[in-house]
Formats: structure tokens, sequence, C-alpha cells
């Protein structure tokens, strides 16, 4: 499916997010932006190689954290919450994504 396909069949939404949530995955993106940052020094400092994937490995996996922290939070609100609305093609959003995910 093309991109300009999916976002005909799935018009742009938004979530408010209560302030924990918000907070909660904000502090996970500077997490990992200074983990990216200690990446970058690294390179600037002619790091050992095996470094350097050491800290590209824990910036993957906490990227990783912070798509299941996020996923697990959309299923249990906005996908719950469209199938008890009869929104039924919301499982197909959420298989959509999941793909994308799984890459």
């Amino acid at each position: 499916m093309s991109d300009t396909a999916e976002a005909r069949d799935f018009p742009e939404r938004k979530k408010i997010r209560d302030e924990n949530e918000r907070r909660d995955l904000m502090n996970r993106l500077k997490r990992i932006e200074g983990q990216v940052r200690g990446l970058q020094r690294m390179l600037d400092e002619n790091a050992y190689c095996p470094d350097l994937l050491t800290q590209a490995s824990a910036v993957s996996s906490a990227l990783n954290s912070f798509c299941r922290v996020l996923l697990a939070g959309h299923i249990r609100t906005c996908v719950s919450d469209d199938i008890r609305s009869g929104r039924e093609e919301t499982v197909d959003e959420l298989m959509d994504t999941l793909q994308k995910l799984m890459k």
C-alpha cells in the first residue's frame, strides 16, 4: 500500500495523552537522544568499533522499549476504545502498524 493510500484510508488522528504518559515517553526520547549524542561523540573521538556497536545496540534497545510502551498504551486506549465504538477498521490500522514495526 502506498503512503498516499494509507493517508486516505487512515486520516490523521491525534491523541491527547495524560501528563504522566507524555512525561514518561518524553523522558525516554530524551535519554535516547543523549545516547545518540554519545555515539556521535564517540565517533568524533575515534572510538573502537566494538565500543560503538555496543552503544548503538543500547540505543536500538531503548528505542524498541519506547515503541513497546507506546504500542501497549495505544492498544489499551485507542484501539480498545475504537473497537468498543464499532470502529472495526482500527484492527486493520493496528495490523499495518505492527507490520511496519516488525520490518
